[in-house]
């Protein structure tokens, strides 16, 4: 009996230690940044001069091969962070991004959607719950106070305080991040790289949160759109495009829909550059017959739709796979079908 009792506290106490060890591992977030593997590279002892025997002649050397004698004095083995940097996000259309050790910085366009950024990014601060300790809407800068910044891969939260300002330069408008303070815990952090790292965290968040915004009215504009008027037009070279009286956002949002509605599956797309890549199979004669229209002479095939924004306007120009545009008449046969199926999707 005396045995078994025995047996029974050193598997409590085996089971406690367990549940302590893995708990601790648990809260150590830093394996999450530490190379995995052998380190036994780091004991390997230093080159020695090489010791010539007296009377022994050596070959020629020329020094190509000659290891140079170097001082390391960055991080190495469980020291060394070996996470990627962070990559500012441009987000936006018509965006690209900048980023250094003193700032990161989102380019816009001074398109008229960018008009009112000033008071999105203090909306997006707002509900965000970040507290801002100084501002200036004259000038559109302001300073934030501590930011806590809970990520899975720090054992302790950073904190940060970041100057944040708007300024238009020329054709474009700048959202600049700067640093104001980064410490984790008690201890300021002045490594450039985290605070390179942390700049690009509030600025992606921002970014993300001004993408959001665009999407969500772009989607409200495109419910109250109604029918589009669509009309042939040319490029600045002369060949045939099709014209929407609509903005881009609205246009882009709704052209799925009215693309698959014609016969176009959309195979790939990417808003930036206004591109997309669809496989043109046509309807069948009752599925134009309801469209009320046509049916096009536009051979079967692969295209890349190329769209752009002119505006309170946008182009579309179709381009076969060997890079030949529509011709006219075929060109202006899309265009009445185009305006009937975006007639269509306004029903849906």
């Amino acid at each position: 009996m005396a045995t078994l009792l025995q047996k029974s506290k050193v598997m409590k106490v085996a089971g406690l230690s367990l549940v302590v060890f893995l708990a601790a591992c648990s809260s150590d977030q830093r394996y999450k940044r530490q190379v995995n593997g052998d380190d036994s590279y780091l004991e390997t002892p230093p080159l020695k001069t090489l010791n010539i025997p007296a009377g022994m002649v050596l070959p020629l050397q020329n020094g190509e091969y000659n290891i140079p004698p170097t001082t390391s004095t960055g991080a190495v083995g469980k020291d060394l962070d070996i996470r990627p940097p962070l990559q500012a996000l441009a987000l936006l259309t018509g965006s690209r991004v900048e980023s250094s050790a003193q700032s990161s910085k989102l380019l816009l366009d001074n398109a008229s959607e960018y008009s009112k950024l000033w008071s999105q990014i203090n909306d997006l601060l707002a509900k965000k719950n970040h507290q801002i300790s100084k501002k200036d809407d004259a000038t559109q800068t302001l300073t934030t106070d501590w930011i806590t910044w809970a990520r899975a891969d720090e054992n302790v939260p950073y904190q940060a305080r970041y100057h944040i300002s708007v300024d238009k330069q020329g054709y474009q408008t700048a959202l600049s991040v700067s640093n104001d303070g980064l410490k984790q815990g008690t201890e300021e952090v002045t490594n450039p790289a985290e605070i390179q790292r942390y700049n690009i965290l509030m600025l992606n968040e921002l970014a993300g949160g001004l993408s959001q915004q665009q999407e969500e009215a772009s989607l409200n504009s495109t419910k109250d759109s109604g029918a589009l008027a669509v009309q042939s037009g040319s490029d600045n070279t002369g060949l045939p495009q099709i014209i929407v009286r609509a903005p881009y956002s609205v246009v882009w949002n709704r052209l799925p829909f009215v693309l698959e509605s014609v016969g176009m599956q959309v195979t790939d797309r990417t808003r930036s550059t206004g591109a997309i890549d669809v496989a043109y199979k046509g309807l069948s004669s009752s599925g134009w017959k309801e469209l009320g229209v046509e049916e096009p002479t536009v051979s079967e095939g692969n295209y890349k739709l190329q769209v752009g924004d002119l505006d309170n306007r946008s182009s579309l120009q179709f381009i076969s796979e060997k890079g030949k545009p529509l011709t006219q008449s075929e060109n202006d046969q899309m265009v009445a079908v185009l305006e009937a199926a975006f007639s269509k999707s306004t029903d849906k």
